[in-house]
């Protein structure tokens, strides 16, 4: 019985099998394509821009870190900042960890 059903299967695959194929494949081309200029291309541009905007830290910006604290840079290093978060109260922050970089002399964004 299954031998029957191979070879009567193999002459008539041969003619549709790519069609079928393609028709059955292009969806998730399709789909593909989507999730590129939808999903991944937009993430890319935004890692970009924030790794551009990490590097471009410099002393007296005030930035923001990815845990809420704000604070006014006054040292940078190749892989750290030192934020000063208040009179006297400094901390080592990854610039990895920074969510926002305000330039000095920006006018605050509630005025």
């Amino acid at each position: 019985m299954f031998e029957t059903a191979a070879y009567a299967a193999s002459p008539g695959a041969a003619s549709g099998g790519a069609a079928t194929f393609m028709v059955q494949f292009f969806p998730l081309i399709l789909i593909f394509v989507i999730f590129y200029f939808l999903l991944i291309r937009p993430q890319q541009r935004r890692v970009k821009q924030h790794q551009a905007m990490i590097a471009a830290v410099k002393v007296r910006d005030t930035v923001v870190t990815n845990g809420g604290l704000v604070g006014k840079v006054t040292k940078v290093e190749e892989h750290e900042l030192e934020v000063e978060l208040a009179p006297n109260v400094r901390v080592r922050v990854l610039k990895g960890m920074l969510s926002d970089v305000r330039p000095h002399g920006a006018k605050p964004a509630n005025d």
